[in-house]
């Protein structure tokens, strides 16, 4: 099989020939002007601050918890608004991404020694029903692929690396780049790659998500401290389309917005799929280019560092923030394990 072009040449690639969704640049510029006052104080360390579920500290279980929750990271909407997976943890009710972190957090208070490979190398599905169950009906989605996706990723982890993902760190040898392929080549279910207008294009969401949140959990030091973590794109899911066309920076077809409004199921690996996700990734660059554009027409210095990362989870927030401000935009809806 070809070897695929990485995520932003792809993205590039598919913004070029794509036919139904399309990088409108005056949205991007509109919305670099709006991001540009949170963006001048962006840093590694919101991760932790911002978020009270994620790890607090930089150390090998912290790494291993972001391997485990990275693995499981994806397809979480729901099929009705109203009926959705909750995970009451700490007093607080989470959905979506944010409840399965809220299981594992739980699990582990509970004793359950859910991100330790030797144990999810062979733990039954019951034991994932029970980890993940819901404080609704509703069940969280597929989980019989995160059952597999824990047993498969749990064997390798141990045959390959020691039981623990920071020897896969290291193997990287501070490259965010080497990294993200030794996740690819060595972990199946990481493998995000679609065939679009005769060549391979990746997108690597999760690989790509996973690299980001060790460097965030390290806070860029040590192990974590990855020389071209700019290199990394933004993670195209389902959420961040929404906002992008929200701000007017991502344009759809009318034929395509007509298909999302009905609530149609594009596969994994559609034409307009891909085309979705491809542009997105290609106008997150296009914004971040503009920010430092904009930073540099100012005179600012960035607190931290202006990259796709960063600019994904602030986009990520911010969409979450909105969301009754995007009624009208539909995201599209695809069930697979790549996002």
């Amino acid at each position: 099989m070809d070897t695929p072009l990485p995520p932003r040449e792809s993205a590039r690639f598919v913004a070029e020939n794509s036919r139904d969704v399309r990088v409108d640049r005056e949205g991007v510029r509109r919305a670099a002007e709006l991001l540009l006052p949170a963006a001048s104080a962006w840093r590694v360390e919101q991760w932790k601050a911002l978020h009270e579920l994620n790890p607090r500290r930089a150390d090998e279980a912290a790494v291993d918890w972001v391997f485990v929750v990275d693995s499981l990271n994806f397809s979480f909407w729901a099929e009705q608004e109203e009926r959705k997976c909750e995970v009451r943890y700490g007093g607080t009710v989470y959905t979506g991404y944010w409840a399965l972190c809220a299981a594992v957090n739980r699990a582990l208070d509970q004793g359950i020694p859910v991100t330790s490979a030797s144990y999810y190398a062979t733990v039954t599905l019951d034991q994932v029903r029970n980890i993940f169950r819901s404080d609704t009906d509703e069940p969280m989605p597929l989980i019989e692929d995160r059952h597999r996706i824990l047993n498969e990723t749990g064997k390798i982890l141990l045959e390959k690396f020691g039981g623990s993902f920071l020897n896969c760190v290291r193997k990287s040898e501070k490259s965010a780049q080497k990294l993200m392929h030794l996740v690819v080549d060595n972990f199946p279910s990481y493998r995000d790659e679609a065939q679009f207008e005769g060549k391979r294009v990746s997108f690597y969401k999760r690989a790509q998500i996973l690299v980001a949140d060790t460097w965030s959990v390290l806070e860029g030091k040590g192990d974590g401290c990855f020389e071209d973590i700019s290199s990394i794109t933004m993670f195209a899911d389902y959420r961040l389309p929404q906002i992008l066309v929200h701000l007017g920076a991502l344009k759809y077809s009318e034929d395509l917005l007509q298909k999302l409004l009905k609530g149609e199921m594009l596969l994994n690996g559609d034409k307009l799929e891909v085309e979705i996700r491809g542009c997105s990734i290609w106008c997150v660059e296009l914004i971040r280019d503009c920010l430092l554009e904009l930073l540099g027409k100012r005179g600012e210095k960035p607190v931290g560092e202006i990259n796709s990362v960063l600019l994904d989870y602030h986009l990520w927030d911010y969409a979450r923030d909105h969301r009754a401000d995007m009624k009208g935009i539909p995201f599209h809806r695809t069930r697979c394990v790549y996002y």
